[in-house]
């Protein structure tokens, strides 16, 4: 399987720290070794940044880089994957992006899904994974649905049905984001903390780097990262139920589904 990885904040905020952590299990304290992405959206969420690469992450001077400097953003996304459908190549390297209605969407999603998706003409996959296909297929659905693209509650309601028909088929972890909100959903594995005054430090499970957030933020700065697996050994992280989707707006959690 892949590992997933989000911010999303209500002040442009870099990822390096938390990319850094999720780099090292692509390929060195982990098997995720079959190319990595990161998507950042410019703070205003027009702009997209978005970089892909069908090599491990761990090893890669341009994954060493941007954990070193990511782009300051309100929403970032980053993957590093495992192939289990679809060769290694950059085609299948998630995230991957699209254009929804004058918005660029992009998706990423951690799990295996049985059977096909029913892609029609107008959104169709680039490479040959069920993750990209499982993306279009949304695209349709929210076509065929027409709701408002401007209201994140009536969307979320949406993509909530969509990854619960997705779910049937098997393992749907997923992010998404137009750069106004995050979506995020699960049936298996996925965590999230939320950072805010009074800021600490936090040491990453993966390397040998520990942080001090209260030298770097605001007392109104509020952050939250969302990973498969906890990135830090001394924070409380929160693990989603199965079934569970939640929609995030500067930092802080706007609307949320449980599974009954």
């Amino acid at each position: 399987m892949c590992e997933l990885l989000a911010l999303n904040a209500n002040t442009p905020t870099d990822m390096g720290f938390s990319f850094r952590g999720l780099s090292r299990r692509g390929g060195a304290t982990g098997e995720h070794a079959d190319g990595w992405g990161l998507a950042s959206y410019t703070p205003d969420g027009s702009g997209l940044d978005l970089i892909r690469e069908d090599a491990p992450a761990a090893f890669s001077a341009l994954a060493d880089q941007l954990a070193e400097r990511s782009p300051k953003a309100l929403v970032s996304i980053a993957h590093i994957r495992k192939a289990t459908q679809g060769v290694v190549t950059l085609e299948n390297c998630h995230p991957f992006s699209r254009t929804w209605r004058g918005q660029r969407w992009v998706f990423a999603h951690n799990g295996d899904l049985k059977g096909d998706s029913a892609v029609g003409d107008i959104y169709r996959p680039f490479g040959s994974t069920d993750s990209e296909a499982a993306f279009c297929w949304i695209l349709e659905q929210l076509d065929q649905a027409d709701p408002n693209p401007t209201e994140p509650s009536e969307l979320f309601e949406l993509l909530h049905g969509c990854a619960g028909q997705l779910a049937r088929r098997g393992t749907f972890n997923a992010l998404i984001s137009n750069g106004q909100w995050l979506f995020a959903t699960a049936t298996t594995r996925l965590h999230w903390l939320t950072r805010r005054a009074p800021f600490s430090t936090a040491t990453l499970a993966d390397a040998d780097v520990q942080i001090d957030f209260a030298t770097l933020t605001t007392a109104s700065d509020v952050v939250t990262i969302l990973s498969t697996e906890p990135l830090t050994t001394d924070e409380q992280w929160q693990a989603f139920g199965c079934g569970e989707s939640m929609l995030l707006i500067g930092g802080e959690i706007r609307c949320h589904h449980r599974k009954p």
